[in-house]
């Protein structure tokens, strides 16, 4: 390789880099709120199912938006939303929908937040009543109709 090839190369590689951490800023609420509702629905049922985090792990390593976030730290943050839940569910609760809430003026990353949260409850194979309540409660905090989503 010659030195302009390489120079070319260390121009592309920072241009890749400056892109991941814009693309990380941007989408940083996006994620918390993926995060928070996919902790949310998973605990509604009682329990937070091993299925149902590697769903959302595997919807952020997937997502182009999202997967420049580090597994790891996504994992940490879902741990550190469900510790609240442990503590007192309804500061969980609150803490997590005030999460959600930063998206509100955001309608498409909204009702996209919401169907990852709908497949993370289907995740353990068993969407029950009380994950498509709390989808629903996320959709009234968002102020989208849940009947969009098939939850009344």
């Amino acid at each position: 390789m010659g030195l302009f090839d390489s120079i070319k190369k260390m121009g592309q590689d920072a241009s890749t880099m400056l892109t991941n951490e814009v693309t990380k800023f941007k989408n940083k609420d996006f994620l918390n709120a993926v995060i928070a509702g996919c902790a949310l629905v998973a605990s509604s049922d009682g329990s937070i199912s091993p299925e149902e985090k590697r769903k959302m792990l595997g919807y952020i390593s997937n997502s182009d938006e999202l997967k420049v976030f580090d597994s790891s730290d996504v994992i940490e943050s879902f741990n550190k939303i469900a510790a609240k839940f442990d503590f007192d569910y309804e500061i969980g609760k609150a803490e997590a929908l005030k999460i959600i809430s930063k998206l509100k003026n955001n309608p498409d990353a909204c009702k996209l937040m919401i169907r990852v949260c709908c497949v993370i409850g289907a995740a353990d194979g068993d969407f029950d009543a009380n994950e498509k309540k709390m989808v629903a409660t996320i959709c009234n905090e968002l102020g989208i109709n849940a009947t969009e989503f098939d939850l009344k």
